[in-house]
């Protein structure tokens, strides 16, 4: 049974993501991820041991919507879409197979950094645990996260927002351009 064999076109995606946080600014809510992390872990108790986690959550139980929407989403997509190869240029395919990625857009992400295998080795388990970190502390430094900041902070014309955006692709060129050569040379 095939659902939806592509993604939704930019015109469609686009005006629904605005619509959502139309009524988001609307209503005086804040939209991001890591404000859903923030209540599950204090759904979890995490506010009997730090003061940052110890809020009223379920005011903002409506947020957790967005978890189950993305857990359904994926489900869904993975379930239904064409989802195994992803279209990027041959010169891209080109640098790829340079930096040792042996099948580059036959997947979603390269199996050299993301597998089982590898997650399961020392580098594996270093750059998950310091992603994490840096994610984690990163989002609670910018007082947000990449969705947080980009999608309802840009609604809202957050002058941090825009800085925290303008950092976050600063960063994510450096990793791309810088560290991800390091890691799939290991």
């Amino acid at each position: 049974m095939e659902f939806i064999s592509q993604p939704w076109p930019w015109y469609v995606a686009g005006p629904l993501i605005a619509l959502i946080m139309l009524s988001l600014l609307l209503s005086g809510k804040r939209f991001g991820l890591s404000s859903n992390l923030r209540s599950m872990c204090a759904i979890m108790g995490a506010g009997k041991h730090c003061e940052f986690f110890d809020f009223n959550w379920k005011a903002q139980s409506w947020n957790l919507v967005f978890v189950v929407g993305l857990m359904a989403g994926g489900l869904i997509a993975s379930q239904w879409m064409d989802v195994d190869s992803v279209h990027i240029s041959q010169e891209t395919i080109a640098e790829l197979k340079e930096m040792g990625v042996s099948n580059p857009g036959q997947s979603i992400v390269p199996s050299e950094l993301f597998s089982w295998d590898n997650l399961l080795t020392i580098k594996g388990l270093i750059v998950v645990v310091s992603g994490g970190f840096l994610v984690g502390f990163g989002a609670r430094y910018a007082g947000g996260c990449t969705s947080g900041h980009a999608i309802s902070g840009l609604s809202d014309l957050q002058l941090p927002s825009l800085i925290a955006v303008i950092g976050f692709f600063i960063g994510g060129l450096a990793i791309t351009y810088f560290v991800t050569p390091f890691l799939l040379n290991l």
